[in-house]
Protein backbone atom coordinates (compact mmCIF):
# COMPACT_ATOMS: atom_id res chain seq x y z
CA UNK A 1 0.00 0.00 0.00
CA UNK A 2 1.32 3.43 -0.94
CA UNK A 3 1.25 6.06 1.81
CA UNK A 4 2.63 9.50 2.54
CA UNK A 5 4.92 10.13 5.47
CA UNK A 6 7.02 12.92 6.97
CA UNK A 7 10.65 12.24 7.83
CA UNK A 8 13.37 14.27 9.55
CA UNK A 9 15.16 15.91 6.64
CA UNK A 10 17.88 17.72 8.58
CA UNK A 11 18.81 18.73 12.11
CA UNK A 12 18.74 22.41 13.09
CA UNK A 13 21.77 21.91 15.34
CA UNK A 14 21.69 22.10 19.12
CA UNK A 15 21.67 25.90 19.07
CA UNK A 16 19.72 26.32 15.84
CA UNK A 17 16.16 27.44 15.27
CA UNK A 18 13.99 24.75 13.64
CA UNK A 19 12.37 25.51 10.29
CA UNK A 20 9.78 23.73 8.15
CA UNK A 21 12.52 22.49 5.84
CA UNK A 22 13.90 20.29 8.62
CA UNK A 23 11.06 17.93 7.63
CA UNK A 24 10.36 16.24 4.30
CA UNK A 25 7.18 14.72 2.86
CA UNK A 26 7.70 11.57 0.86
CA UNK A 27 5.90 8.52 -0.48
CA UNK A 28 6.48 5.12 1.06
CA UNK A 29 4.78 1.75 1.30
CA UNK A 30 3.41 -0.47 4.04
CA UNK A 31 2.45 -4.15 3.93
CA UNK A 32 -0.93 -5.11 2.53
CA UNK A 33 -1.38 -7.83 5.15
CA UNK A 34 -1.31 -7.31 8.92
CA UNK A 35 -0.12 -9.85 11.47
CA UNK A 36 -1.83 -11.17 14.60
CA UNK A 37 -1.93 -8.44 17.25
CA UNK A 38 -1.58 -5.64 14.71
CA UNK A 39 -4.06 -3.06 13.44
CA UNK A 40 -4.05 -0.88 10.35
CA UNK A 41 -5.05 2.66 11.15
CA UNK A 42 -5.80 5.77 9.14
CA UNK A 43 -4.34 8.87 10.74
CA UNK A 44 -6.78 11.64 11.64
CA UNK A 45 -4.84 14.06 13.86
CA UNK A 46 -1.22 14.59 14.85
CA UNK A 47 0.13 16.75 17.65
CA UNK A 48 3.16 19.05 17.46
CA UNK A 49 4.67 19.96 20.82
CA UNK A 50 7.65 21.94 22.16
CA UNK A 51 9.36 18.84 23.61
CA UNK A 52 9.84 17.58 20.06
CA UNK A 53 12.57 20.18 19.57
CA UNK A 54 14.78 18.00 21.79
CA UNK A 55 14.10 15.01 19.52
CA UNK A 56 15.59 16.88 16.56
CA UNK A 57 19.04 16.63 18.19
CA UNK A 58 21.26 13.55 18.00
CA UNK A 59 21.23 13.61 21.80
CA UNK A 60 17.86 14.64 23.27
CA UNK A 61 19.41 15.42 26.64
CA UNK A 62 16.75 13.24 28.25
CA UNK A 63 16.64 9.61 29.26
CA UNK A 64 12.97 9.21 28.27
CA UNK A 65 13.07 10.79 24.79
CA UNK A 66 14.57 9.05 21.77
CA UNK A 67 16.00 11.22 18.98
CA UNK A 68 14.38 11.24 15.57
CA UNK A 69 16.69 9.72 12.96
CA UNK A 70 17.53 11.42 9.66
CA UNK A 71 15.38 10.21 6.75
CA UNK A 72 13.25 8.18 9.17
CA UNK A 73 9.60 8.88 9.94
CA UNK A 74 8.96 11.25 12.84
CA UNK A 75 6.39 10.40 15.50
CA UNK A 76 4.48 11.83 18.45
CA UNK A 77 0.96 12.01 19.81
CA UNK A 78 -1.63 10.93 17.27
CA UNK A 79 -5.21 9.80 16.77
CA UNK A 80 -6.62 7.56 14.07
CA UNK A 81 -9.40 5.21 13.12
CA UNK A 82 -8.99 1.44 12.82
CA UNK A 83 -9.41 0.17 9.25
CA UNK A 84 -8.47 -3.47 9.92
CA UNK A 85 -7.73 -5.27 13.17
CA UNK A 86 -6.17 -8.53 14.30
CA UNK A 87 -6.22 -7.41 17.93
CA UNK A 88 -9.07 -8.85 20.02
CA UNK A 89 -10.16 -5.67 21.80
CA UNK A 90 -10.04 -3.40 18.74
CA UNK A 91 -12.46 -3.40 15.80
CA UNK A 92 -12.85 -1.59 12.51
CA UNK A 93 -14.18 1.91 13.14
CA UNK A 94 -12.70 2.27 16.64
CA UNK A 95 -10.86 5.51 17.40
CA UNK A 96 -7.43 5.00 18.97
CA UNK A 97 -4.47 7.05 20.17
CA UNK A 98 -0.78 6.60 20.96
CA UNK A 99 2.11 8.73 22.26
CA UNK A 100 4.28 7.36 19.43
CA UNK A 101 2.12 7.71 16.35
CA UNK A 102 4.11 7.83 13.10
CA UNK A 103 3.67 10.94 10.97
CA UNK A 104 2.10 9.13 8.04
CA UNK A 105 -1.32 8.82 6.44
CA UNK A 106 -1.80 5.10 7.16
CA UNK A 107 0.16 2.89 9.55
CA UNK A 108 0.34 -0.67 10.85
CA UNK A 109 0.73 -0.56 14.63
CA UNK A 110 0.99 -2.94 17.56
CA UNK A 111 -2.54 -3.03 18.96
CA UNK A 112 -1.29 -3.46 22.52
CA UNK A 113 0.28 0.02 22.37
CA UNK A 114 -2.97 1.74 21.38
CA UNK A 115 -5.57 3.26 23.68
CA UNK A 116 -9.21 3.17 22.62
CA UNK A 117 -11.04 6.49 22.77
CA UNK A 118 -14.65 7.37 23.58
CA UNK A 119 -15.62 10.39 21.43
CA UNK A 120 -18.64 11.09 23.64
CA UNK A 121 -16.34 12.19 26.46
CA UNK A 122 -15.36 15.23 24.37
CA UNK A 123 -18.66 15.69 22.50
CA UNK A 124 -17.10 14.31 19.34
CA UNK A 125 -14.09 16.65 19.29
CA UNK A 126 -11.52 13.88 18.91
CA UNK A 127 -8.58 16.26 18.62
CA UNK A 128 -9.15 17.26 22.27
CA UNK A 129 -7.63 13.90 23.23
CA UNK A 130 -4.29 15.30 22.01
CA UNK A 131 -4.72 18.50 24.01
CA UNK A 132 -7.09 19.45 26.81
CA UNK A 133 -8.24 15.85 27.40
CA UNK A 134 -4.87 14.31 26.57
CA UNK A 135 -1.24 14.59 27.57
CA UNK A 136 -1.35 18.39 27.54
CA UNK A 137 -4.28 18.61 29.93
CA UNK A 138 -2.80 15.87 32.09
CA UNK A 139 0.47 17.79 32.32
CA UNK A 140 -1.35 20.92 33.48
CA UNK A 141 -3.63 19.14 35.95
CA UNK A 142 -1.12 16.71 37.44
CA UNK A 143 1.61 19.35 37.52
CA UNK A 144 -0.60 21.58 39.64
CA UNK A 145 -1.79 18.76 41.88
CA UNK A 146 1.58 17.08 42.36
CA UNK A 147 3.99 20.04 42.42
CA UNK A 148 1.87 23.17 42.95
CA UNK A 149 0.59 22.48 46.47
CA UNK A 150 -2.56 24.46 45.73
CA UNK A 151 -5.09 24.50 48.58
CA UNK A 152 -8.64 25.84 48.54
CA UNK A 153 -8.97 28.87 50.79
CA UNK A 154 -5.22 29.50 51.04
CA UNK A 155 -5.47 32.76 49.05
CA UNK A 156 -2.70 31.73 46.67
CA UNK A 157 -1.56 33.68 43.61
CA UNK A 158 -0.46 31.71 40.56
CA UNK A 159 1.59 33.05 37.64
CA UNK A 160 1.75 31.16 34.34
CA UNK A 161 4.40 31.86 31.71
CA UNK A 162 3.74 30.83 28.13
CA UNK A 163 0.16 31.30 29.24
CA UNK A 164 -1.40 31.35 25.78
CA UNK A 165 0.20 28.06 24.76
CA UNK A 166 -1.35 24.62 24.83
CA UNK A 167 -0.41 23.82 28.41
CA UNK A 168 -0.32 27.31 29.88
CA UNK A 169 -3.82 28.25 28.77
CA UNK A 170 -5.15 25.17 30.56
CA UNK A 171 -2.89 25.51 33.62
CA UNK A 172 -4.22 28.93 34.53
CA UNK A 173 -7.80 27.75 34.36
CA UNK A 174 -7.05 24.57 36.30
CA UNK A 175 -5.17 26.56 38.94
CA UNK A 176 -8.35 28.54 39.54
CA UNK A 177 -10.51 25.40 39.57
CA UNK A 178 -8.15 23.79 42.09
CA UNK A 179 -8.33 26.75 44.45
CA UNK A 180 -6.02 29.63 43.49
CA UNK A 181 -7.60 32.99 44.31
CA UNK A 182 -5.65 34.94 41.68
CA UNK A 183 -4.18 33.85 38.33
CA UNK A 184 -1.91 36.02 36.18
CA UNK A 185 -0.64 35.00 32.76
CA UNK A 186 2.40 36.08 30.77
CA UNK A 187 2.17 35.99 26.97
CA UNK A 188 3.69 37.66 23.91
CA UNK A 189 0.93 39.70 22.27
CA UNK A 190 -1.95 41.95 23.32
CA UNK A 191 -4.37 39.59 21.53
CA UNK A 192 -3.19 36.62 23.58
CA UNK A 193 -3.41 38.61 26.80
CA UNK A 194 -6.95 39.69 25.94
CA UNK A 195 -8.05 36.10 25.26
CA UNK A 196 -6.55 34.91 28.55
CA UNK A 197 -8.56 37.44 30.53
CA UNK A 198 -11.80 37.66 28.57
CA UNK A 199 -12.17 34.03 27.50
CA UNK A 200 -10.17 31.91 29.90
CA UNK A 201 -10.81 33.66 33.18
CA UNK A 202 -7.31 34.86 34.07
CA UNK A 203 -7.44 37.85 36.41
CA UNK A 204 -4.79 39.65 34.39
CA UNK A 205 -2.17 39.08 31.71
CA UNK A 206 1.18 40.70 30.95
CA UNK A 207 2.57 41.20 27.45
CA UNK A 208 6.25 40.55 28.18
CA UNK A 209 7.25 42.36 24.99
CA UNK A 210 5.83 45.61 26.34
CA UNK A 211 6.85 47.58 29.40
CA UNK A 212 8.56 46.49 32.58
CA UNK A 213 7.52 42.91 33.43
CA UNK A 214 8.88 43.08 36.99
CA UNK A 215 6.97 46.31 37.67
CA UNK A 216 3.74 44.90 36.22
CA UNK A 217 4.11 41.74 38.28
CA UNK A 218 4.51 43.75 41.48
CA UNK A 219 1.33 45.67 40.65
CA UNK A 220 -0.71 42.60 39.66
CA UNK A 221 0.60 40.33 42.42
CA UNK A 222 0.86 42.68 45.43
CA UNK A 223 1.04 39.75 47.85
CA UNK A 224 3.80 38.04 45.89
CA UNK A 225 3.66 34.78 43.93
CA UNK A 226 2.85 31.46 45.60
CA UNK A 227 2.73 29.11 42.58
CA UNK A 228 4.60 29.56 39.30
CA UNK A 229 3.71 27.33 36.35
CA UNK A 230 6.89 27.66 34.31
CA UNK A 231 6.68 26.90 30.59
CA UNK A 232 9.50 29.10 29.32
CA UNK A 233 12.51 29.51 31.61
CA UNK A 234 15.08 32.21 30.93
CA UNK A 235 14.73 35.88 31.84
CA UNK A 236 10.96 35.73 32.31
CA UNK A 237 11.28 32.98 34.88
CA UNK A 238 14.09 34.77 36.69
CA UNK A 239 11.81 37.80 36.99
CA UNK A 240 8.92 35.76 38.38
CA UNK A 241 11.08 33.79 40.81
CA UNK A 242 12.47 37.02 42.24
CA UNK A 243 8.93 37.89 43.38
CA UNK A 244 7.99 34.50 44.81
CA UNK A 245 7.10 34.11 48.46
CA UNK A 246 8.71 32.03 51.19
CA UNK A 247 7.90 28.30 50.82
CA UNK A 248 6.35 28.80 47.38
CA UNK A 249 6.43 26.36 44.48
CA UNK A 250 7.61 26.28 40.86
CA UNK A 251 5.93 23.75 38.57
CA UNK A 252 8.73 23.04 36.12
CA UNK A 253 6.74 22.12 33.04
CA UNK A 254 8.85 23.36 30.12
CA UNK A 255 11.69 25.68 29.19
CA UNK A 256 10.89 26.59 25.60
CA UNK A 257 13.14 29.67 25.65
CA UNK A 258 16.08 27.31 26.22
CA UNK A 259 15.28 24.52 23.74
CA UNK A 260 17.41 26.00 20.96
CA UNK A 261 20.42 26.25 23.29
CA UNK A 262 22.94 23.57 24.23
CA UNK A 263 22.16 23.54 27.96
CA UNK A 264 21.19 20.74 30.36
CA UNK A 265 17.55 20.20 31.34
CA UNK A 266 16.37 21.70 33.52
CA UNK A 267 18.68 24.63 32.83
CA UNK A 268 20.47 25.93 35.94
CA UNK A 269 19.27 29.24 37.33
CA UNK A 270 21.63 32.24 37.44
CA UNK A 271 23.60 32.22 40.75
CA UNK A 272 21.72 35.16 42.28
CA UNK A 273 18.32 33.64 41.46
CA UNK A 274 19.38 30.22 42.73
CA UNK A 275 20.61 31.82 45.96
CA UNK A 276 17.25 33.56 46.39
CA UNK A 277 15.38 30.32 45.63
CA UNK A 278 17.26 28.49 48.37
CA UNK A 279 16.85 31.32 50.88
CA UNK A 280 13.09 31.37 50.35
CA UNK A 281 12.79 27.57 50.22
CA UNK A 282 11.14 27.67 46.80
CA UNK A 283 10.68 24.17 45.36
CA UNK A 284 11.78 23.64 41.73
CA UNK A 285 11.61 19.95 40.97
CA UNK A 286 11.63 18.34 37.56
CA UNK A 287 8.12 17.27 36.60
CA UNK A 288 7.41 14.46 34.12
CA UNK A 289 3.77 13.59 33.60
CA UNK A 290 4.65 10.07 32.44
CA UNK A 291 5.61 9.29 36.06
CA UNK A 292 1.96 9.70 37.09
CA UNK A 293 0.19 7.51 34.55
CA UNK A 294 -1.51 5.58 37.35
CA UNK A 295 -3.65 8.71 37.75
CA UNK A 296 -4.32 9.11 34.03
CA UNK A 297 -7.81 7.62 33.78
CA UNK A 298 -9.33 9.56 36.67
CA UNK A 299 -7.60 12.76 35.56
CA UNK A 300 -8.83 12.49 31.96
CA UNK A 301 -12.38 12.01 33.21
CA UNK A 302 -12.01 15.13 35.37
CA UNK A 303 -10.72 17.14 32.40
CA UNK A 304 -13.56 15.91 30.17
CA UNK A 305 -16.10 16.81 32.83
CA UNK A 306 -14.73 20.35 33.11
CA UNK A 307 -14.79 20.70 29.31
CA UNK A 308 -18.40 19.53 29.05
CA UNK A 309 -19.44 21.83 31.89
CA UNK A 310 -17.79 24.78 30.16
CA UNK A 311 -15.39 25.30 33.08
CA UNK A 312 -12.33 24.57 30.94
CA UNK A 313 -12.15 26.62 27.73
CA UNK A 314 -10.20 25.02 24.90
CA UNK A 315 -8.34 26.73 22.07
CA UNK A 316 -6.90 24.83 19.11
CA UNK A 317 -4.96 25.92 16.05
CA UNK A 318 -5.66 23.30 13.37
CA UNK A 319 -3.43 23.06 10.30
CA UNK A 320 -4.79 21.02 7.41
CA UNK A 321 -2.69 18.40 5.66
CA UNK A 322 0.29 16.22 6.52
CA UNK A 323 2.41 18.24 4.07
CA UNK A 324 2.08 21.26 6.36
CA UNK A 325 3.27 19.65 9.58
CA UNK A 326 6.72 21.24 9.26
CA UNK A 327 5.11 24.68 8.95
CA UNK A 328 2.93 23.91 11.97
CA UNK A 329 5.98 22.89 13.98
CA UNK A 330 7.89 26.05 13.07
CA UNK A 331 4.88 28.22 13.95
CA UNK A 332 4.44 26.48 17.30
CA UNK A 333 8.11 26.92 18.21
CA UNK A 334 7.86 30.61 17.32
CA UNK A 335 4.85 31.05 19.59
CA UNK A 336 2.64 31.98 16.68
CA UNK A 337 -0.49 30.14 17.77
CA UNK A 338 -2.93 30.22 20.67
CA UNK A 339 -3.65 26.96 22.46
CA UNK A 340 -2.87 23.51 21.12
CA UNK A 341 -1.30 23.04 17.68
CA UNK A 342 -2.94 20.17 15.77
CA UNK A 343 -2.45 18.83 12.25
CA UNK A 344 -5.53 17.36 10.60
CA UNK A 345 -4.33 14.59 8.31
CA UNK A 346 -7.57 13.16 6.91
CA UNK A 347 -11.29 13.30 7.55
Amino acid sequence: MIIQRVVLNSRPGKNGVPVAENFRLEQSTIADIIQVGQVRVRTLYLSVDPYMRCRMNEDTGSDYLLPWQLSEVADGGGIGVVEESKKDNLAKGDFVTSFNWPWQTVAILDGSLLQKLDPQLVSGRLSYFLGAAGITGLTALLGIKEKGHVAVGANQTMVVSGAAGACGSLAGQIGRLEGCSRVVGIAGTDEKCSILVQEMGFDAAINYKKGDVAKQLRELCPGGVDVYFDNVGGDISDTVISQMNQNSHIILCGQISQYNKDVPYPPPLPPDIEKLRKERNITRERFLVLNYMDKQEASVLQLCQWIQEGKLKVRETVVEGLANIGVAFQSMMNGGNIGKQIVSVSK
